[in-house]
């Protein structure tokens, strides 16, 4: 049975808030707030809307605008669920703030929570907003990243037939999104060059493409680029294959298992295979470290690892 809380129902009302809290805590970086919303309870009880269910469930709503009201929460206990009990305290809630002028009703949704989200879209709530967080040490330095230098790419095809590699590219590129300016060049030293757009925005895209073009060609394609002015990353795929990877700063984006760190450096055997580069020049060259200020600049370090591999770019 679901009755308006009065002053007398406070312990039991602030009983489920607790429960509620505990259950559904806040966000680990937000300030405990437990003990001023448990004092507003009683303010709550005496000009809002405080629902009971027995003792088995509580809501709290809100007139927050002229038009706009708020469901603070709807909880029932473990026990109780299953029943009905949530929807008729929510059916009690809108209708009471019908009663006041409200119009909508409003509430908030940890994203997490996805049993909830689901029981409150199939009640006919939607998504207004959303709220974003990050933690501002990691957000400042993603920000001087993004701030720090280009990124662009390459892909090079090992074949002199460019006609068959720019066919292959008007066919595969629009699969990956829009496209406004893409060349086919070569072939030079062996090699036939592709530069797109969107593959200079979208290092992922550069990445598909050439795997794309490999399988197609059924020979070996290299993507070369460089990633915010600081990580120079290159792909050796053949047929279609991923046979070298290389990443000058293996856990430039974050921390990388000991065996995935060593698979992102250079294999200079598997690169004069496939290249013809010397491989003691790949081993000088393509290194590896745990920052980009221990590398040359990236765009100069680009620049030799084409060299090496005998590519324009």
């Amino acid at each position: 049975m679901i009755r308006t809380a009065t002053t007398n129902d406070l312990p039991l009302v602030r009983e489920l808030w607790r429960a509620f809290n505990e259950e559904v805590p806040d966000a680990a970086w937000r300030d405990d707030d437990t003990e001023e919303d448990l004092a507003a309870l009683e303010a709550a009880v005496r000009d809002d809307v405080v629902l009971l269910a027995d003792a088995d469930g509580l809501a709290v709503a809100t007139k927050t605008g002229e038009k706009l009201g708020f469901l603070d929460i709807v909880y029932v206990r473990p026990d109780a669920r299953g029943t009905g009990i949530a929807a008729e305290l929510v059916r009690e809630a809108a209708a009471q703030l019908r009663e006041r002028g409200a119009e909508v009703l409003e509430l908030e949704v940890l994203q997490s929570n996805g049993a909830a989200r689901s029981i409150y879209e199939r009640w006919g709530f939607a998504p207004v907003e959303l709220t974003l967080a990050s933690p501002i040490e990691a957000l400042v330095q993603r920000l001087d990243r993004v701030s720090a230098g280009p990124t662009f790419g390459s892909i090079h095809v090992q074949t002199d037939d460019s006609g068959k590699v720019e066919r292959a590219v008007q066919k595969t590129l629009p699969r990956f999104g829009r496209s406004s300016g893409t060349t086919v060049s070569g072939p030079a030293n062996g090699w036939v060059t592709v530069r797109d757009d969107l593959c200079d925005r979208e290092p992922d895209v550069l990445q598909r493409l050439a795997k794309e073009l490999s399988y197609t060609s059924g020979g070996v394609v290299l993507a070369l680029g460089v990633e915010e002015g600081a990580l120079v990353r290159y792909t050796l795929f053949d047929r279609g294959s991923i046979v070298d990877e290389y990443s000058s700063v293996p856990e430039y984006r974050g921390p990388l298992p000991p065996g995935d760190v060593i698979a992102l450096g250079a294999n200079p055997t598997v690169v004069a295979r496939l290249t013809g580069a010397d491989p003691a020049k790949v081993r000088a060259v393509a290194r590896t470290a745990s920052s980009p200020a221990e590398l040359p600049p990236a765009v100069e370090l680009h620049t030799q690892i084409a060299e090496l591999m005998g590519i324009e770019v």
